[in-house]
């Protein structure tokens, strides 16, 4: 794998029409890397993308479809010859503006309800958006249940498997001492989404088109001194129903807070209803996404593929004891959901 300094760039900076004075590293990962450029022309950011060219195909004809309606995005500078990408040997970069401001706050009322609001007109704004035949789009529509019952599976074989053990580390007693309330209550998820309630939204989504960021969050946006929320880092964006952002964005903004809290959840979701309704159908596909332990499973999941290396076991134990703190939090909203919904 190549080191930030074997990157090409000065190659795939020199096919676009700007002088460059300086060039700063922000994050390097092999695959992924993000640079500040500085040219004549002001700053810019270039990222190398993980995605295939045909991927970063999809990517790029989303946001052109959510800047064109209305979606703040920083602009993607185009090559010499009008491209919005270089690749080289198979691997591609991509220019845009840097934007300048501030992450939004969510300890500030005011912030967090422009991200509820900026949420729902980036959904709003995705309608009519279809992948073109010839990109490879990233897609999760309709397939939550084929992986939902995958991911609860995985984890239970790790938590049986820990059974049979005569004794056991700190993270076997933690997940055997967890895992089995947390199982029903991913398979009462489960089994809620068999309902007609996603097989309709997802069908309604499928029609209308859809778009869902995966990542909407303070670290990815970026509110501007005139007030404007530009949304950053779109690399992976998909083919999906709105519930996954909102899901997403609750349990950033609750895991921020420490719990899960009714009065925040009420705001949240009356700004969000405000600018994308939904119905009391599509709110109870939110509620049952929310109920699946995504995070509890996410930690445990980590713990077992060492999906962080330079975690030890302490540390691992810590993350998965802190989501089955986090995640027990949240059932007094979700057992009173429906006085938190705005419809």
């Amino acid at each position: 794998m190549p080191s930030a300094m074997q990157e090409p760039l000065d190659n795939v900076l020199a096919l676009y029409p700007y002088k460059i004075s300086d060039i700063k590293g922000e994050s390097y990962k092999g695959k992924k890397g993000v640079w500040w450029i500085t040219t004549n022309e002001g700053v810019k950011i270039l990222k190398k993308v993980s995605n295939s060219e045909q991927t970063l195909q999809f990517i790029l004809d989303a946001v052109r479809h959510l800047s064109a309606n209305g979606i703040d995005l920083p602009g993607v500078n185009l090559t010499k010859d009008g491209k919005e990408y270089v690749c080289l040997e198979e691997v591609c970069y991509v220019l845009s503006d840097a934007i300048e401001g501030e992450n939004p706050n969510y300890g500030s009322a005011e912030e967090l309800a422009i991200v509820a609001r900026s949420l729902g007109r980036f959904h709003r704004a995705s309608k009519g958006f279809h992948p073109s035949p010839v990109t490879k789009p990233k897609y999760h529509l309709g397939l939550w249940i084929e992986d939902y019952t995958e991911q609860l599976t995985d984890i239970k074989s790790y938590y049986e498997s820990e059974c049979l053990k005569k004794t056991r580390d700190a993270v076997g007693n933690a997940v055997v001492n967890s895992f089995p309330g947390f199982y029903e209550r991913a398979r009462k998820a489960i089994d809620g989404l068999r309902g007609h309630e996603y097989a309709d939204w997802t069908q309604e989504a499928e029609k209308a088109g859809c778009l869902c960021h995966q990542d909407y969050a303070a670290g990815n946006l970026i509110l501007t001194p005139k007030g404007r929320l530009y949304v950053l880092d779109t690399d992976s964006i998909t083919v999906d129903m709105a519930a996954r952002d909102i899901r997403k964005l609750l349990n950033k903004v609750m895991k921020k807070m420490g719990k899960w809290d009714m009065e925040t959840t009420r705001r949240i979701f009356k700004q969000y209803q405000a600018e994308n309704p939904l119905t009391a159908s599509q709110w109870e596909v939110v509620r049952l996404d929310l109920l699946f332990p995504h995070l509890f499973l996410g930690a445990v999941n980590k713990f077992i593929y060492k999906r962080d290396q330079d975690w030890s076991n302490e540390k691992y134990l810590e993350r998965i004891n802190e989501m089955t703190v986090f995640e027990k939090s949240a059932m007094p909203v979700l057992e009173d959901f429906k006085t938190v919904i705005p419809v």
